[in-house]
């Protein structure tokens, strides 16, 4: 398999506890190690359309036809609007890698979804995604990639810390967009 040069990162823009509402999200486009576009838009804060959102901001980007990885700091966005990662790349026909620092802790997840409009549907949506599995120092959750090509594109991308360079960016420029600055390592 030939690696994936052409990748989308998204993160979302840190906000407010008691925000409610749409929360920006941020897509850095790179060929390579150079930053080549930004895409932006917005989701539901613990809504559900994070999927066909960010499915919309691939579609409409001048990159489209280029993109060949879509990666996700994490598997849902604005606090728990969760991206069902089967679906995006069926819709997007891209591989899709979610990555995380560390190992994301599933009893606790699965304790705030029950608080959580659509909870148990959120759940499911996490775990059609399969648990997730080390990985060249993160932890990694995969649709449509193979864990050796997903090990090579992170090692690859990996720059200035163990985060792939598209995530790192996407994160720089969603908390550079709102008046709140991130407060979490990327």
């Amino acid at each position: 398999m030939r690696l994936p040069a052409h990748i989308i990162g998204f993160d979302d823009a840190p906000f407010n506890r008691n925000h409610r509402g749409d929360v920006p999200v941020v897509g850095a486009i790179f060929t390579g190690t150079r930053l080549d576009g930004v895409v932006c838009g917005k989701v539901r804060r613990d809504g559900a359309n994070a999927t066909t959102r960010l499915a919309g901001l691939i579609a409409a980007s001048r990159f489209r036809h280029h993109l060949q990885l879509i990666m996700l700091q994490g598997i849902a966005l604005a606090g728990f609007n969760v991206v069902d990662i089967q679906q995006l790349h069926r819709v997007t026909g891209l591989p899709v890698l979610v990555i995380s620092r560390k190992q994301p802790n599933l009893a606790a997840i699965a304790q705030a979804l029950n608080k959580v409009p659509g909870g148990r549907r959120k759940w499911q949506r996490l775990a059609r995604a399969g648990a997730p599995e080390p990985l060249a120092g993160v932890w990694v959750q995969r649709a449509g990639i193979d864990s050796t090509a997903a090990t090579q594109v992170i090692l690859r991308t990996a720059l200035h810390s163990a985060i792939p360079e598209p995530l790192r960016t996407a994160h720089i420029i969603a908390g550079g967009i709102t008046a709140i600055q991130s407060k979490h390592r990327v």
